[in-house]
């Protein structure tokens, strides 16, 4: 994998929507190895996909909370 594709993946990890345009200097490329990109990425996926998973928790939590009520 080249650093180019990894800086195209942290990108789209790190836009809150797809109409968003995120801008990463291409001087970071210089700056990281490959390894460092990768866990970089990878990082993020865990972030996202924590986040992904509180957000489906107090969803759930949130609709039994309603259900109850509406009884």
């Amino acid at each position: 994998m080249e650093k180019e594709e990894l800086i195209e993946e942290i990108k789209v990890l790190i836009s809150t929507n797809k109409e968003e345009s995120i801008e990463i200097n291409p001087d970071f490329l210089q700056y990281f190895e490959l390894e460092e990109l990768i866990s970089i990425r990878d990082n993020l996926i865990i972030k996202k996909n924590k986040i992904r998973e509180s957000t489906f928790d107090y969803l759930d939590e949130l609709y039994e909370k309603t259900k109850e009520d509406s009884i």
